[in-house]
């Protein structure tokens, strides 16, 4: 599969992925009143392991491994997630706590800044390494 393909599938799940960040968000801010800083990082949290799922399933399912799922989705979470978390993280705490930006405004730019990075890390570390031989397959 050609880089730009897979690039636009990682694109699609992340796509849907923002929306249930967003979602999650507004429930965790809005509806049950949690502080911003702990509302994203628990909408973060579960959108990474959405998006793991989605991109095992589909963006990445052509390429067979070696490694088993556990450390797949270890080294989701320390690429992605660890991106996605920190990132968003600071982000928000400078387009929130100092800028003043809206919670979803400063959190969908968040978002894009991350996914840049993401989508090399998970092409790489967790879904382009390891793969098995053709004598495993």
């Amino acid at each position: 599969m050609s880089t730009f393909l897979r690039w636009l599938k990682f694109n699609l799940i992340g796509g849907v992925g923002v929306a249930l960040q967003l979602a999650l968000l507004a429930l965790f801010a809005s509806v049950l009143r949690l502080h911003y800083m702990a509302a994203t990082a628990l909408a973060v949290e579960l959108t990474v392991l959405h998006n793991f799922a989605w991109h095992e399933r589909f963006t990445w399912k052509d390429r067979a491994t070696s490694i088993g799922i556990a450390t797949r989705i270890l080294r989701f979470h320390l690429g992605n997630g660890l991106v996605s978390i920190v990132g968003n993280m600071l982000l928000m705490r400078l387009l929130v706590g100092d800028a003043g930006l809206p919670v979803l405004a400063a959190n969908s730019i968040a978002i894009l800044v991350c996914s840049l990075v993401n989508f090399f890390l998970a092409d790489r570390l967790v879904f382009g390494t390891h793969r098995a031989s053709p004598v495993e397959s």
